[in-house]
């Protein structure tokens, strides 16, 4: 699904006039995943971008891209932006977010070892159309602390991963006010703030459930190649 055919929209069903972004997303941002990466923490938080293709709908089919090997699952607490930010403080940023979702950060994990092997740039492993698929987003007020959200993904009734915000070594506020000092925040940007430990292959045929909270539950049913 492309950028032009995929749109915020909000789960009470109000409206959302926010045009589509980039993805501004964060790698190693939970030190149990940064253990399980075999990987060592960053000085600084480690950011990377997606682009308006990667972000789809999550309740929709999910496609593995056909013949690039192995496709992993990372669940993730999304921020959707609704006004600029750019050399932010911290402060300035509670304002500036229009909606809580939980987005999969989906990653080619074979094409992204042999990129970090050779010293390449992820982009082709997490930027692919699709590889950002998002639910629909709760209003700020109905998960008013951002430091304790809880993340589940369970696959094939089996949990994989669960884990909450308030683990994040770079919490929310701080991180976003860092991405500013690099990319500026557009309304309709999405922040995706890092995975918790447990990420894993996706298959055709599995079927998930995606939790943030009690807030948001998605079941996808739909994993297709492509």
């Amino acid at each position: 699904m492309s950028a032009n055919k995929y749109k915020h929209h909000y789960q009470d069903g109000g409206p959302c006039d926010l045009p589509v972004g980039k993805v501004v997303c964060v790698g190693l941002n939970y030190a149990a995943h940064v253990k399980e990466m075999a990987s060592k923490p960053t000085v600084e938080p480690m950011l990377f971008i997606k682009p308006p293709a990667a972000l789809t709908p999550l309740a929709d089919p999910l496609f593995i891209p056909e013949g690039l090997g192995s496709v992993h699952f990372e669940t993730e607490l999304a921020i959707l932006i609704g006004s600029e930010l750019s050399h932010c403080g911290e402060a300035e940023v509670p304002d500036a977010i229009a909606g809580l979702g939980v987005a999969l950060d989906l990653t080619l994990r074979d094409l992204q070892t042999q990129l970090r092997e050779a010293g390449h740039p992820w982009e082709k492993a997490k930027g692919w159309d699709g590889a950002c698929p998002v639910s629909p987003f709760v209003r700020p007020d109905v998960l008013p602390d951002l430091q304790n959200i809880q993340l589940k993904l369970e696959q094939n009734g089996e949990v994989k991963q669960n884990g909450n915000t308030s683990r994040m070594l770079t919490p929310v506020l701080p991180l976003i006010a860092y991405m500013s000092r690099f990319f500026s925040l557009s309304p309709g940007d999405v922040i995706l703030t890092g995975t918790p430990e447990g990420v894993g292959p996706l298959r055709p045929g599995d079927e998930l459930l995606v939790s943030l909270d009690e807030a948001l539950i998605t079941r996808i049913s739909d994993i297709r190649v492509r």
